[in-house]
């Protein structure tokens, strides 16, 4: 992991508005981030839904009471439900950028890709950035092979995001 790095390459600024998708009660870049944007930004959790199974409930239930634990850092930060497009990840439009890291592989394997990606495309103000980090899949290997140990083709997941209306921009 390369926090500044990836955060420089996705030009955050302090006042931005930004949905990390599913961080979980482990919140490694929410733990950058949700402080980040305390002052004049915005830090959206969009995290599990009720009809997450058991395991995934009791993390949401743990990054819940992390969030509440923790004011100082995490007083800002808002939650929202995360199920494909079953829910608006922010109201529309409102988002500078959407930001998932290692989640794109499930996706794909679950068939859940298309919708995740509406959901994104609609958050988005004008302009906004969908910034996607994932382990790079070897490109002389199948994508379904290689989904389950959770890498994913470059190719493969620039062509299912721009069909879903992107512009890859680096």
């Amino acid at each position: 992991r390369h926090p500044l790095e990836v955060l420089t390459f996705f030009d955050i600024k302090p006042q931005s508005t930004v949905v990390e998708i599913l961080p979980g009660s482990a919140g490694y870049y929410m733990e950058i981030l949700a402080p980040y944007l305390m002052e004049k930004g915005l830090y959206i959790a969009a995290n599990r839904d009720a009809a997450a199974p058991p395991q995934y409930l009791a993390d949401h239930r743990k990054l819940l009471a992390r969030l509440a634990a923790e004011p100082a850092l995490y007083g800002k930060v808002i939650v929202t439900e995360f199920n494909a497009d079953l829910h608006a990840i922010a109201p529309p439009g409102s988002a500078d950028f959407v930001l998932t890291f290692r989640n794109l592989h499930n996706w794909i394997g679950r068939n859940e890709i298309e919708g995740a990606l509406r959901a994104f495309h609609r958050a988005l103000k004008p302009g906004g950035v969908l910034g996607v980090v994932d382990h790079r899949g070897r490109t002389d290997l199948p994508q379904a092979a290689q989904a389950k140990t959770g890498y994913v083709r470059q190719d493969v997941a620039i062509a299912l995001i721009e069909a879903a209306g992107f512009r890859l921009v680096g």
